[in-house]
């Protein structure tokens, strides 16, 4: 009996075998990724453990070298069978993974089975059953991976539209445990709606005023754009924003001059935020609490404008005002309101392990905390003879390396990092190197030069 109860458990968090489209095209999860996967629910609805209503895919990359992780960085999708299956290839993110190194935390990527025109209120409220699955996934997938840990480090929320409303409903479920959450386009409601009699308010707890909030949305929803199916984004921001700042909540907004309800520019504001919020509030030593975020260096704005100053020179009432961390990140959020072009004068790192097998390079790289990974140049006997990709894709924002789907993760199938020579000349040695580009444009160091053995 004790054997088939641990043959049943395995079967229940291996990765998907027999999904349904489109859930069942994703990467694999070998390591130093991990997956585990949940059937739905046979109760739906039930507030309790397991009563999630959708199957459900939990994908965590776990950064190398990292004995101890401090914190996971989650990316949560919105809603809509798209948007649900594009959380297949979150956690594989270069950009998000610099940023979850940088803090050794894991990176963590949801994909729920969403059926197309569903209601997403099933998953997308924490209290419909995937808060308690969130929990079980952390415990099954820190078994998996070696560490444990993850079962009760400190969370980083990031969501977009649905999972803004999932974000921000953990946030005020779980304050103790939320480092700092991120809402793109989407937040918890705190009144009842009655065009949404189903969707059950939320209240803001004490101690969710400590903690770090961005809100963040396309001018498109409600800002410049009143009408239309994003229109009300912004009323529910505000509504959000206004009452979490009237009681002294640390709660920022960043519109987006440019889009509508699609991500577009935000990861280059939205990963230096999080690098800021991390840095001054996740434990100093393993299993501790986290810090208090410093107010001593605030910088505060209106909501709307483009302008931000030292909280100390605010004229006007600073609990109407969006909340800003320090002058770096105040200066960051002046560029991106403007028109999301940040600045950066950091090269990106070099590549590494670059190998020649035949005509195919091959190579690793990490993106660039600040503007990520554009495309790599090839080099070869001194000259440049490729780009890779020969031309950076991205519909909804700056041109990058691994492209990028409407909720802000990398296309599949996702772009290797491989270059097929068909131009070299046989019998000679040539000497390749490789180098990368970030979405400012800057070049990183040439990697080691590689020669093949024989040609």
């Amino acid at each position: 009996m004790r054997v088939w109860l641990v043959v049943c458990w395995l079967l229940t968090i291996t990765a998907a075998v027999a999904q349904s489209p489109p859930y069942d095209v994703f990467p694999a999860a070998d390591p130093p990724y991990y997956r585990v996967r949940y059937e739905a629910s046979t109760t739906p609805g039930a507030l309790t453990p397991g009563a999630l209503s959708y199957a459900v895919n939990y994908t965590v990359w776990i950064p190398g070298g990292v004995e101890t992780l401090r914190g996971i960085i989650v990316h949560q999708h919105g809603c809509g069978e798209g948007s649900c299956k594009s959380g297949l290839t979150g956690a594989f993110d270069l950009h998000w993974q610099a940023l979850a190194k940088k803090h050794h935390c894991a990176l963590l990527a949801p994909s729920y089975e969403q059926p197309q025109d569903a209601n997403c209120q099933r998953w997308c409220d924490p209290r419909n059953g995937s808060d308690a699955t969130f929990q079980r996934c952390l415990s099954d997938l820190g078994r998996k991976s070696g560490h444990p840990e993850l079962a009760t480090v400190p969370w980083a929320l990031w969501g977009h539209s649905g999972g803004g409303h999932w974000a921000g409903g953990m946030l005020l479920l779980h304050p103790d445990r939320v480092a700092a959450a991120w809402l793109r386009s989407g937040v918890p409601l705190l009144k009842p709606n009655p065009d949404r009699p189903e969707i059950q308010p939320h209240v803001v707890p004490e101690g969710a005023l400590g903690v770090p909030l961005m809100c963040n949305l396309g001018t498109k929803e409600g800002v410049s754009v009143r009408d239309g199916r994003f229109a009300g984004v912004w009323p529910a921001n505000e509504a959000f924003f206004k009452a979490v700042r009237a009681r002294g909540g640390l709660i920022g907004v960043a519109v987006d001059p440019l889009t509508s309800h699609e991500c577009g520019n935000q990861r280059y504001l939205a990963i230096p935020w999080f690098d800021a919020c991390l840095a001054a509030r996740l434990p100093k030593v393993p299993g501790g609490s986290l810090q208090s975020m410093p107010t001593d260096g605030a910088w505060l704005a209106d909501p709307l404008g483009l302008q931000a100053v030292p909280a100390t020179d605010y004229e006007g009432d600073p609990l109407q005002a969006a909340w800003l961390p320090n002058e770096s990140i105040a200066g960051a959020w002046m560029q991106y309101v403007k028109d999301t072009n940040l600045a950066d004068a950091t090269l990106p790192p070099p590549p590494f392990d670059v190998r020649i097998d035949g005509n195919e390079l091959s190579w690793q790289a990490e993106a660039d905390l600040e503007s990520g990974l554009a495309y790599f140049m090839i080099e070869r006997d001194g000259e440049i003879v490729a780009n890779v990709p020969q031309e950076p894709e991205n519909r909804f924002g700056r041109p990058i390396f691994q492209n990028l789907q409407y909720s802000d993760t990398p296309t599949q199938p996702l772009v290797p990092m491989t270059f097929m020579d068909s131009d070299a000349v046989p019998g000679k040695t040539h000497r390749y190197r490789v180098i990368a580009v970030n979405t400012a444009g800057l070049k990183s160091r040439p990697s080691n030069q590689v020669v093949p053995f024989d040609r």
